[in-house]
């Protein structure tokens, strides 16, 4: 089967996952809080920002290699984390280590996979991040930390914008819970994925967030969906400080929105900011994230590292993210999406999905540099080319971090 003709964009990936996952699965991976407004926000705030065509400027080769915090990586974007990969997909953590590597891009797991930092160990080269929700214990959060580090995860990520359990409502009406329940529903729907199910029976276990059971007695979670309920904690400044003190790697928050927020993480010490609003998992009545981008970027200056995820469909909005102020994109989502699709070989066609639609954005734009991309805004619906001198030296990335 050729993909590229057949499967040619993340919605044909969204689509057949949709048809090989179970039901209570897919709501999960593709559902937001409430009435969804806040995918509706993200959605049209990325289709309103334009970029202006230029001509005659011969072959273009888009350079896509991404100096980031220390690092260079082969494409501007990696996979940003997502609770119960290995729900999604069998092995789902591994898989997608394993390719973040093959691929030189970042891995981010998340501290309620199915996985533990110790089963992706062997897989993730120096691309690995681990996604931290904050604890109630210190004793806890320590013996984590540990174990992050032991496994040889480089950069920690600390989500803040879960200080508690949201209304997916889609999510509930499909009873998902961890691990999944036995009832004839659910069976069914599982039974309906021959493939999905053929995966799970291949790897052996049942799915559960491996991570935080491990500090949970089996005992304490009968009345409970999963283990991350009972050791989860309300995150706040001092939290954030403890945390900075035990781990010695790169630290960077994800869930900022507030450009005073970020402002005050980094003279806490911060090495980077991860702009997200949970891609409308959490909140759906809060701003279309993209659009913070800009004002957290000149709240910050143009030295520090900031991330962008949240509703990102395709290779042009890796794009506009990166002109709005990025300096480098994590998506979720389409990762599971194309996991679930076509397993390993779904991982490498997205890439090959969101490098070329890069390449071919940037050739209509005639400029093969991503840091020039804020040149070519249409700002504010403005209907000529927008020249770089009109714009605020502020919205111009940093690439050099």
């Amino acid at each position: 089967m050729e993909l590229d003709l057949s499967y040619p964009s993340v919605d044909d990936l969204r689509q057949r996952a949709r048809r090989r996952i179970p039901n209570f699965v897919f709501e999960y991976l593709d559902s937001a809080t409430g009435r969804e407004l806040g995918l509706k926000i993200n959605r049209d705030a990325l289709d309103a920002i334009g970029f202006m065509p230029s001509i005659l400027k011969g072959h273009i080769e888009a350079n896509q290699k991404t100096r980031f915090m220390g690092q260079t990586f082969d494409l501007p974007f990696g996979i940003a984390p997502v609770g119960m990969s290995g729900l999604v997909w069998a092995g789902a953590e591994r898989l997608l280590a394993k390719a973040a590597v093959s691929l030189n891009i970042p891995y981010c797991q998340s501290s309620v996979a199915v996985a533990s930092p110790e089963d992706v160990a062997d897989y993730i080269g120096d691309n690995g991040w681990y996604q931290h929700y904050p604890v109630s214990s210190a004793k806890v959060r320590r013996a984590m930390l540990g174990r992050i580090k032991d496994a040889g995860f480089k950069k920690l990520i600390m989500t803040v914008d879960v200080p508690e359990e949201s209304r997916r409502e889609r999510q509930r009406r499909a009873n998902l819970t961890v691990p999944p329940k036995t009832d004839l529903l659910t069976l069914w729907s599982m039974a309906k994925c021959p493939a999905w199910c053929l995966s799970h029976l291949r790897e052996g276990i049942m799915p559960r967030m491996r991570f935080f059971d491990d500090y949970v007695p089996s005992r304490g979670r009968e009345s409970f969906t999963h283990a991350g309920r009972l050791i989860r904690g309300c995150p706040d400044w001092n939290y954030l400080r403890e945390l900075r003190q035990e781990w010695e790697g790169d630290l960077i928050v994800k869930g900022v929105q507030r450009p005073a927020d970020a402002k005050r993480l980094v003279s806490e010490g911060v090495d980077a900011i991860w702009v997200s609003n949970h891609s409308g998992r959490q909140f759906e009545a809060g701003p279309a994230v993209i659009n913070q981008l800009p004002k957290i970027r000149e709240a910050v200056g143009s030295d520090v590292p900031l991330i962008y995820d949240s509703g990102v469909a395709g290779g042009l909005d890796i794009m506009r993210a990166l002109a709005m102020g990025a300096n480098f994109v994590m998506i979720g989502r389409a990762f599971h999406y194309a996991v679930a699709a076509f397993g390993a070989e779904g991982i490498d066609h997205l890439v090959h999905v969101l490098r070329s639609d890069i390449q071919a954005n940037m050739s209509q734009l005639g400029q093969e540099d991503l840091k020039k991309l804020a040149d070519y805004l249409l700002l504010d619906g403005e209907p000529e080319y927008v020249e770089a001198r009109t714009l605020s030296s502020s919205r111009r990335n940093g690439f050099g971090s």
